[in-house]
């Protein structure tokens, strides 16, 4: 029997969710930068930097604190990607998660709850990409760090999957990032398959290399 149960978000739930979004989002940071880091333009030009400092001032110690600049510039970049999309969520769609998600057609938003405390989080919302079919997008999923390898994520992936299938959508699509490997291993589980990836031509994008994945489930249709 399971230590936790799904129910729908209420108001006192805002604090702890924003909460596990943000902490669940900047967490990302960290991979993010050492998959910039093995980028080989990236590390091509911290090599070129690191000779053309040591050659025009012949000072290793130098050339190092220079090599360290350039890793701290890619570590600022990796990290304010998902910190500027913390923020530009919670000044949205989180603003007020009651009025956005469970007031519309179409829209919803569950809690994981364990305990009385809330462990995770997930969200469904009309697909803005459809190109004339009616999707789903799964938004919002993040659990505890405490919490997680219990199954809550597949759990809260299928209550998405079954409000899509109810509303009559064809299938859900998400939205993930190259870093979010367990994500992605979920999803794949779930029976999600990548469809195509998005590589931002926003220089904050292009630098760290950082690229959205595309997955989508299609539902069964009942015979």
């Amino acid at each position: 029997m399971s230590d936790y149960h799904i129910r729908l978000y209420k108001d006192s739930d805002f604090v702890v969710v924003k909460e596990l979004f943000t902490n669940g989002n900047l967490e990302h940071s960290g991979r993010g930068f050492r998959h910039a880091v093995s980028v080989p333009r990236n590390l091509l030009s911290i090599l070129a930097t690191f000779l053309f400092s040591h050659w025009t001032s012949g000072s290793g110690f130098l050339s190092i604190l220079v090599v360290v600049a350039a890793l701290g510039f890619l570590w600022l970049s990796s990290r304010h990607i998902y910190s500027s999309y913390v923020e530009d969520c919670l000044a949205d769609d989180m603003v007020d998660v009651e009025e956005y998600y469970l007031k519309r057609d179409g829209y919803c938003f569950w809690v994981a709850e364990s305990g009385g405390e809330v462990v995770g989080s997930v969200a469904a919302v009309p697909s803005p990409y459809s190109n004339g079919e009616k999707l789903t997008e799964l938004k919002r999923l993040t659990i505890d760090k405490r919490f997680r390898g219990r199954g809550i994520g597949k759990v809260l992936c299928r209550m998405v999957i079954d409000f899509a299938r109810k509303s009559g959508s064809a299938a859900v699509v998400l939205q993930t990032s190259l870093p979010q490997v367990d994500a992605q291993k979920l999803y794949e589980r779930m029976g999600f398959h990548k469809t195509h990836t998005l590589h931002r031509s926003d220089l904050k994008y292009r630098i760290p290399d950082f690229v959205h994945l595309i997955y989508r489930y299609d539902i069964p249709t009942r015979k």
